[in-house]
């Protein structure tokens, strides 16, 4: 996995001021994750598209690596198989490291995503100090929220959810009442 990924970033132009894909993780997650319907909506997908057949898109490899991710997981979930968490924890991994090196910084979406990722992979403890410093960097991420209230069982996160986020997709599918 690291090889194939040395290739695609030598091929990438690496620039920590060019927010394009920063930015197209981000709304990623406010679409996907963060509203209350899980829609990514076609012109985030034609952006997407954009970007990733742009060869002059600047630091295309984060974006590769998010999609690889993201496919993984759609396409074991529509063939009704377990995803890879050895897959899904490198991956998720290097995806942290590579965005850090670039931007400093970590979208919300990689915290939720590597969260999962160590979850599935049985590493409830990191799965939970991922959480942890996600909140503490977004503190109104729902999807954090949900996964804080879930390891946790705190009664004020709880209320926080039902409250103000009844509606949220992942508050009613994890059918916090």
């Amino acid at each position: 996995m690291a090889s194939v990924l040395q290739k695609i970033k030598s091929q990438s132009k690496i620039d920590s001021n060019d927010k394009v894909v920063y930015d197209l993780m981000d709304e990623f997650y406010q679409k996907n994750l963060q509203a209350d319907n899980d829609e990514v909506t076609p012109e985030l997908t034609h952006r997407i598209q954009k970007a990733v057949s742009d060869p002059n898109t600047k630091n295309i490899h984060l974006l590769y690596l998010l999609l690889m991710y993201q496919q993984h997981i759609s396409q074991t979930v529509a063939e009704g198989k377990n995803p890879n968490p050895v897959f899904q924890i490198e991956t998720m991994h290097l995806l942290e490291s590579e965005t850090k090196e670039v931007y400093g910084k970590l979208p919300a979406i990689i915290y939720i995503f590597k969260a999962e990722a160590l979850d599935s992979g049985q590493q409830k403890d990191e799965a939970k100090l991922t959480v942890a410093n996600g909140l503490k960097e977004y503190p109104d991420s729902i999807p954090l929220k949900v996964y804080s209230y879930l390891n946790t069982k705190d009664e004020a996160l709880r209320q926080d959810l039902i409250k103000n986020h009844p509606q949220h997709w992942m508050v009613q599918q994890f059918e916090i009442k």
